[in-house]
């Protein structure tokens, strides 16, 4: 079976989901292949950064081709290229997402639904009667599709995004004069993952805990200027390869995660397996879905930023009971979400479609090419940043 799953190359959580997917899938004969379009696409596939990924997908048509354009190319690369079917992850790219509206009626389409915005559910929906399956990458995902969106309980089902446990190593996490260490590893943006709230964080946690942030992204320079007057207690490490991160989790007692929204992050367990506690934001059915506040993990209510540096400090001043619950951690993540366990869900998935294929929608006439309204700009674009982040917070202090 020949499978292509839509994206490209690049430092986040949907390649990270395709990497391990390519690698657990192989040894059923699933060959899975990335398949990108576009000038970020073309652009990666051309960055020596990514040179081993380019031997497991393609990209398709031209870098200044426009949407239909895009949509042809990639739906001939899939129906002449001798696949049995693909893999659709919504809001990755919205022409690709629309393309499941389009392919031949042969053309086996998963979903993947990796987020819990309004955005992401409206662009799901849209495609919801043209996909065979739908994968919930967490169980919140999954409750708001089946109860709010109208999808078939017996054809969306969860599978968490799984981690190599292999590449995380447990090492000596206290650095110089036995300091404790906490590190925020990922995209530097604050709309989602609230990293504009870290300078405020440590300025409620008594020293010599000291914070590592890792990563890239639009609001970097932001952050750096809201962390003026903390001096040598931040550091700024810059974007880190996957290959990297393993290294970097073992050097860190805790992981700090405030984010307003996710889907289920791979960060927190890949931390949580090399025994770096978590330090996260309590998102109903996403992030309790891997932490037992107290347990393995703490959590707290999102942006509150006091209960974040409240947690942070109780384990700092507490080394036996960081200890207990890194070892807490590290198992129950190696347990519950692994890369093989994640991959042997996927396999059962394929097998069970295999074997009975549920009717879909049929296919519509590439010609006719139009975007539906869930993958439309809806009002929520246009409110201000500053509104749609205190509607995001309330929605989850409340859930």
């Amino acid at each position: 079976m020949k499978l292509a799953y839509f994206g490209f190359p690049h430092i986040g959580g949907t390649y990270s989901v395709f990497r391990h997917l390519h690698a657990g899938l192989a040894p059923a004969g699933i060959d899975l292949r990335w398949l990108g379009h576009g000038p970020a696409a073309h652009g990666a596939a051309g960055s020596p950064a990514f040179r081993a990924e380019r031997d497991r997908g393609t990209v398709v048509g031209r870098p200044g081709d426009d949407e239909k354009a895009g949509a042809r190319a990639t739906i001939e690369a899939i129906e002449g290229g001798g696949f049995d079917g693909v893999f659709v992850n919504v809001c990755a790219d919205r022409v690709q997402t629309n393309c499941a509206r389009y392919l031949s009626p042969r053309i086996l389409r998963v979903m993947i639904v990796h987020n819990i915005t309004p955005g992401t559910y409206a662009a799901a929906r849209s495609i919801r009667d043209h996909v065979h399956a739908t994968v919930a990458v967490s169980d919140r995902i999954r409750a708001d599709l089946v109860s709010h969106h109208g999808f078939d309980a017996g054809r969306t089902e969860v599978i968490p995004n799984g981690i190599e446990a292999a590449g995380m190593v447990r090492g000596d996490r206290r650095g110089a004069g036995g300091r404790p260490r906490l590190l925020y590893l990922g995209r530097i943006e604050d709309q989602a993952k609230g990293v504009l709230w870290l300078p405020r964080i440590l300025r409620e946690v008594p020293e010599p805990v000291t914070l590592t942030v890792a990563g890239d992204g639009p609001d970097l320079a932001r952050l750096k200027q809201g962390c003026d007057g903390l001096g040598g207690r931040i550091r700024f490490r810059g974007a880190v390869a996957p290959e990297a991160v393993g290294a970097l989790l073992a050097e860190h007692d805790m992981l700090i995660m405030p984010s307003r929204f996710e889907g289920f992050p791979v960060t927190m367990v890949e931390a949580m397996t090399a025994g770096c506690v978590p330090v996260a934001s309590l998102i109903r059915g996403v992030t309790d879905m891997a932490i037992r506040d107290g347990w393995n993990g703490r959590l707290f209510p999102v942006g509150d930023v006091k209960a974040a540096a409240r947690a942070v400090t109780e384990l700092a001043q507490d080394p036996a009971a960081l200890a207990r619950m890194s070892e807490r951690a590290s198992q129950s993540a190696r347990d519950l979400f692994g890369v093989d366990l994640m991959a042997r869900r996927y396999r059962d998935l394929l097998d069970r479609l295999a074997g009975a294929r549920p009717a879909v929608a049929a296919p519509l006439d590439l010609a006719r090419w139009s975007f539906p309204a869930g993958l439309r700009d809806g009002f929520r674009t246009y409110l201000p940043t500053p509104v749609k982040n205190g509607l995001r917070m309330l929605r989850e202090r409340y859930a």
